[in-house]
């Protein structure tokens, strides 16, 4: 197989480890700020030390950061930050399976967000397939402990909130980073890629860690006494973003993205077998019908 191939999956590998990781945090020992903190102050260093040695053994100089570059960053690493607090809040709602598929609206997301921002529309075919999603989400949705409540009460519940909530901002803190990247004049697109990646990551450290300190005052203590945990969250998380990008230096977005769906099996792997969560018959044909809206949205876009 193509190298992309095992890059991609290493992606997918490490994101599903990090959002479990962060859900075992969340459930034993941090809230949900503490834990979506941890992702952040431990990979920044991480991702600025590759980038100096990535820069290093290429050549290359840093590109000058222009004042455009800000906007987008600042932007994409905000809507971030409230996405992994959505995701991670998700989980105490319902399972992780579910929580990581609610996620992956953000492929579905940003088919508005472009629409919005960019001026993109949808084919017929498209719109289609986005119905298919609808039909996923509605499935997951539906909470399996209160099936006896009105349909608007199961359908139009907090959980699905968060969840939606997590595909929409994942998909703006996308169109802000794409935003940044072009925005850099010089360097190959994995040294801008990787600039900006450390750039938004010490950024969302900074803005956190004041968060943190004025609303939950002994969290960031909290989070530095659990290294253990929330250092590997750093680590997995630094892993995943460089693999994506690496990814995409390799091969087509759109394959790249295709593939990536298989997050969506290691997490039905990680819910069921590590967390020993019960997953329904309803739950796996919504998150099969939004698994298959995704993956014919790439290729009908």
């Amino acid at each position: 197989m193509d190298a992309w191939i095992y890059v991609t999956i290493l992606a997918a590998l490490a994101q599903t480890a990090r959002f479990g990781l962060q859900k075992q945090l969340r459930a034993t020992r941090l809230s949900t700020a503490g834990a979506t903190f941890a992702r952040f102050v431990y990979s920044a260093p991480l991702v600025a030390l590759g980038v100096l040695i990535y820069a290093a053994l290429t050549g290359q100089n840093l590109p000058e950061i222009p004042a455009r570059f800000w906007p987008y960053a600042l932007a994409g690493g905000l809507a971030q930050i409230l996405a992994t607090m959505c995701v991670v809040a998700l989980f105490a709602h319902r399972n992780f399976a579910v929580g990581i598929t609610f996620k992956k609206t953000e492929a579905l997301m940003a088919v508005f967000v472009g629409l919005i921002v960019l001026g993109e529309g949808v084919s017929s075919w498209g719109f289609a397939v986005i119905l298919i999603g609808v039909a996923g989400v509605l499935l997951l949705s539906d909470p399996p402990t209160v099936s006896s409540d009105p349909w608007r009460k199961r359908i139009l519940n907090r959980a699905t909130g968060l969840g939606l909530a997590s595909g929409l901002l994942f998909a703006c803190s996308g169109v802000g980073y794409r935003g940044a990247s072009l925005s850099l004049e010089t360097g190959d697109v994995f040294l801008r890629a990787t600039l900006t990646l450390a750039c938004v990551t010490t950024a969302q450290t900074i803005a956190m860690a004041a968060y943190l300190r004025l609303r939950e005052a002994g969290e960031i203590s909290r989070v530095l006494a659990n290294w253990r945990i929330a250092g590997l969250v750093g680590i997995t998380s630094m892993i995943g973003s460089a693999s994506w990008f690496i990814a995409f230096t390799l091969q087509t977005v759109a394959y790249v993205k295709a593939l990536g769906q298989i997050e969506l099996l290691f997490s039905l792997f990680v819910s069921f077998f590590f967390f020993k969560e019960k997953i329904t018959a309803r739950e796996l044909w919504g998150g099969a019908l939004l698994m298959l809206s995704v993956l014919a949205l790439i290729l009908v876009t």
